[in-house]
């Protein structure tokens, strides 16, 4: 065919006209819209089109604003030239937008091949480069990867349906396009984790270890999102209430996943716990989640889960900022302080990422289900590639900030004062001693009962000794009097043997407890006074208990506003429980004779310490004298936890440093190698692009280097930057074109860095205090114009394409 086409440029947006006797011959109407820098609206003929600069310039704006949509873009466009907005412009623009990423998608996935990196899951194992990018002869750590997972329901969508034809799968246009990349885990392997009928798997295997009397039950039954309420109101209007994400703890993305007509269930956490310990079945996996303590219990139990996650050593723990919520048995177990090898890991970025992926929702709102996905994942790739890999330096840098100022509190502490972790397995014991009735007090229960049982057939066997005739009717025959004899005869054995065993159980629970003298009936009802008096005590004193640990937690000088304020919910959701338990208490200590004083609610809330909570006296075991129930006791053994996680830190971060370090050097060598191969195989716009990809991927090498070399020259900074030996062979090049691979040299010092790229202390300081104005960081048109040009290049079919 014989096609007229423009070809002058007049600035962003203005229009293309062609010049007299320009004319284009092809059967490819399209690609040659493309070839001159235009997207067309239709996939016929085109007759509207969009500038590839126009395209490119939304794409970025929106990556740096997730609030800006299509629609406002247009009309801007629309204001600019003083044209009315139309409906169909958006939709044109849609279009072409569309048609544009599906262009750099292709491109992507050809750079991805050339390098080798198109295989499953390389993506997920080479999320991060601190976690992942393991070295040669470094030192091992106890739990090498830290990862979080946790649930959000901002980004729902609407389920289009119509009021006539109500379908219960909706009414929307069927779209089969998959948006790229493998962040997701797909909806049918999700729900192969889910039981008949959407039941939970933690509804099948309940424990009640962490149940509470008067509390709530399970600490999962606390959490809003997990409340079938708020379940069923999500059913009504929308498919995808929200998405669950996990994240390694620098914060790049590791799996995600669509909650479907639902809150957070337990098969999410379970499909994306699959993954992890598949791909990385090798590395010991310490998940937090909000609801970590139930969850690594119905792992372990799980009939499919339970054997993965014992290979890869999986353990869950609960998040800093969310372990307020949890009763203080949970918190002695679970919370990162408390646990060896996280050193002071929150596990707390999933609410950080959500504070970012929250600008999204406007706009996914009403999209359908492939572009809702594909502002998802597109948000994703730039999250992980613009935001976290320009943040990684400076995060590692303010953890080992953090790790020394706290160890330089080490000298107000012995080294030798271990006694800490014997207050920690105190405080433990005693809690959960709350949890059961004494050994002792429940004998003396079973040895009443077996009283009670021993005198009762005692009774008869003596009636039976006194009345030892039986009684026959003078119409009875003999065969009957022989048979009611025999029955007579069997009753008085079976009777005199109950009573002899009564006597052996009696004389049993007799010896094992010591009692002298046997005790007579009459005492039943001061017994079970006293039990529901103790009963009633120990559930006050644990909620009071928990109620004091955390007032002492929200009081401390270095907790901030949120968690203060979380935690004060927390209190307020428990004062309920705190109340129907006093209300007991007051009962069962009137019963008593003599009776208790009953305690007040007004006295309860004005303690403020353990060593004030004078009820204490009446309990089994008086703990106001204990040090851990002293606020300096408490003060000091907090601090002893928060130095040990502190010196796991530090540990953990002169490994990963090294390993960013290495990645850098390892990775700028093999793209270089790649390029050089490609330009050799005679594939040149293929190398273009693969030089792009290392622009992008290497721009912010010189600002991480920068920054760990003023880390280093603090004196307590124990971290090495030479490179090492990475134990994968994937970045691995010929020595001949690297010989610097597989040799230990110390990055260089930043005055033999080119000035252009080399910032003082000043331009450093600058960096610190304008952390907030880091998003407004310009593009490089230049590369730009020069990136899209190579994409046409590639992605246009020049066979039989001729211009003239």
């Amino acid at each position: 065919m014989t096609w007229a086409h423009a070809l002058r440029d007049d600035k962003l947006t203005g229009r293309f006209r062609h010049p007299d006797g320009t004319r284009i011959q092809s059967t490819h109407p399209i690609l040659v819209v493309d070839l001159f820098g235009l997207f067309p609206c239709t996939p016929g003929v085109a007759s509207v089109a969009i500038t590839t600069r126009e395209l490119e310039v939304f794409r970025r704006m929106q990556l740096r604003c997730q609030r800006l949509g299509i629609q406002a873009w247009v009309r801007g466009l629309c204001d600019i030239h003083g044209v009315l907005p139309r409906p169909y412009l958006g939709a044109q623009f849609s279009i072409a937008f569309d048609f544009y990423l599906a262009v750099l998608e292709d491109v992507e996935q050809q750079v991805q091949a050339a390098l080798g990196r198109d295989t499953p899951n390389w993506r997920l194992r080479n999320a991060c480069p601190c976690c992942m990018y393991k070295l040669e002869g470094e030192p091992e750590l106890e739990r090498p990867f830290l990862a979080t997972m946790d649930g959000n329901n901002s980004l729902k969508r609407i389920q289009r349906r119509t009021a006539e034809g109500y379908d219960e799968e909706g009414n929307e246009r069927i779209d089969r396009r998959v948006p790229a990349g493998d962040y997701y885990i797909p909806r049918a392997e999700v729900d192969s984790w889910a039981i008949g009928d959407g039941e939970e798997h933690a509804k099948a295997h309940t424990t009640g270890d962490e149940e509470v009397p008067g509390d709530g039950g399970k600490c999962t039954e606390r959490w809003h999102n997990m409340n079938e309420t708020e379940t069923s109101k999500a059913w009504g209007i929308y498919d995808e209430t929200g998405i669950f994400v996990a994240l390694c703890r620098h914060g790049f993305i590791l799996k995600i996943v669509d909650m479907i007509k639902s809150g957070e269930l337990m098969k999410y956490g379970y499909a994306v716990l699959t993954d992890l310990v598949q791909v990385l079945e090798d590395i010991a996996t310490t998940m937090g989640y909000d609801i970590g303590c139930e969850f690594d219990k119905l792992v372990k139990k799980h009939p499919r889960l339970g054997l993965l996650a014992q290979k890869a050593k999986f353990q869950s723990t609960i998040g800093a900022f969310h372990g307020a919520g949890h009763n203080r048995r949970c918190q002695a177990r679970n919370l990162p302080k408390y646990t060896p090898g996280v050193g002071l890991e929150g596990f707390e970025l999933c609410e950080t990422f959500f504070s970012k992926s929250n600008a999204v929702a406007g706009r996914t709102r009403y999209l359908s289900v492939f572009h809702r996905l594909q502002a998802i994942t597109t948000f994703l790739r730039h999250s992980d590639r613009a935001e976290t890999s320009y943040t990684l330096s400076q995060n590692l840098v303010t953890k080992y900030k953090r790790a020394l100022e706290i160890l330089d509190g080490e000298a107000s502490l012995k080294e030798s004062m271990s006694i800490f972790d014997g207050w920690l397995r105190a405080e433990r014991e005693y809690l959960e001693s709350l949890e059961k009735e004494p050994e002792e007090e429940t004998l003396q229960m079973e040895y009443y009962q077996k009283l009670v049982n021993y005198y009762a057939n005692e009774a008869k066997a003596a009636e039976l000794r006194r009345d030892a005739f039986v009684q026959v009717e003078p119409g009875d025959s003999i065969t009957d009097a022989a048979k009611a004899t025999r029955q007579q005869e069997a009753w008085r054995r079976h009777t005199f043997e109950l009573a002899e065993k009564s006597l052996e159980a009696v004389m049993y629970l007799e010896s094992r407890m010591g009692i002298a003298t046997r005790w007579v009936p009459g005492t039943r009802l001061q017994l079970d006074s006293k039990r529901r008096y103790q009963r009633a005590l120990d559930t006050l004193e644990k909620l009071v208990v928990s109620r004091l640990s955390e007032l002492w937690k929200m009081n401390l000088s270095d907790t901030g506003y949120k968690l203060r304020k979380h935690i004060a919910k927390a209190l307020q959701a428990r004062s309920k429980a705190v109340r129907t338990a006093l209300e007991a208490y007051n009962q069962a200590a009137g019963a008593l004779d003599p009776p208790r004083p009953e305690l007040s609610w007004e006295v309860v809330v004005e303690y403020a310490f353990l060593s004030e909570f004078n009820l204490l006296r009446f309990s089994r075991r008086d703990i106001r004298a204990e040090p851990w129930a002293m606020p300096a006791g408490r003060s000091v053994m907090d601090q002893h936890f928060t130095l040990d996680c502190a010196k796991e830190d530090i540990k953990r971060l002169d490994v990963e440093i090294p390993h960013l370090i290495t990645k850098m050097r390892d990775e700028e060598a093999f793209i270089k190698h790649h390029e050089e191969r490609l330009k050799k195989d005679g594939k040149p716009e293929l190398a273009y692009q693969v030089q792009l990809h290392a622009w992008e991927t290497a721009r912010f090498d010189t600002v991480h280097h920068l920054r760990l070399l003023k880390l280093t020259k603090d004196k307590r900074c124990t971290a090495s930057l030479t490179p090492g030996v990475a134990v994968s062979d994937e970045r691995r090049v010929p020595p001949s074109e690297n010989p610097q691979q597989d040799e230990d040299v110390p990055m260089p010092d930043a005055a033999t860095l080119p000035d252009a790229d080399r910032e003082g202390e000043e331009g450093e300081a600058r960096e610190e205090d304008d952390e907030n104005d880091e998003d407004d960081e310009g593009v490089d048109g230049e590369a730009i114009a020069d990136s899209v040009d190579g994409i046409w290049r590639i992605t246009a079919d020049f066979s039989g394409l001729n211009i003239g």
